[in-house]
């Protein structure tokens, strides 16, 4: 069936392009090169330094792995983008979605605040906290809603069980 096609290379490519890698690349890079902030400061003089290049890395290279499994739960059982138009065909509980329902954004989270400890920015900080807001009013209003309709009961119950943002303890088991 058409429908359950794994989507094109290109169709991925274009929405990891416009939605997180514009989030956690293409943004930061104009604020911390145009910002008040101007620059990057990446100093390696004393072991304070080495523990927050350090810290930054970490947190950020748990986000990008996190993003990455997630990307690929969404073509491999999702057989749809992240991008919202064109959406998972499949609802994905699976991986991280068995202990938060949006595990994407925060990876792309974990990665904007990597970015920031990295580069001690301030303004990467308000970045991060801009995109958490935008994200929290667009899930509650657009995607929520979507998702319901799109899968019915089996998202009801998938929402009652686990929650939107911060990860449940266990992972949650579907009882099909």
């Amino acid at each position: 069936m058409r429908f359950m096609e794994k989507p094109k290379f290109l169709s991925q490519a274009m929405s990891i392009l416009l939605l997180p890698f514009n989030a956690t690349v293409t943004i930061p890079l104009i604020l911390l090169l145009f910002g008040e902030e101007k620059g990057l400061k990446l100093s390696l003089v004393s072991s304070r330094d080495i523990l927050i290049i350090t810290a930054g890395v970490a947190v950020a290279s748990t986000g990008i792995f996190l993003l990455a499994v997630t990307i690929r739960l969404f073509i491999v059982i999702g057989r749809g983008t992240l991008a919202p138009w064109k959406p998972a065909q499949k609802l994905v509980v699976k991986g991280p979605y068995r202990y938060a329902r949006n595990p994407m954004i925060s990876g792309v989270s974990l990665i904007l605040a990597g970015e920031a400890i990295l580069f001690r920015s301030y303004n990467l900080l308000a970045w991060l906290i801009v995109f958490l807001l935008i994200n929290h009013i667009y899930f509650v209003l657009v995607e929520e809603p979507g998702l319901a309709k799109r899968f019915g009961e089996e998202y009801e119950i998938y929402k009652q069980n686990v929650p939107r943002w911060l990860p449940r303890l266990t992972p949650w088991e579907r009882k099909d």
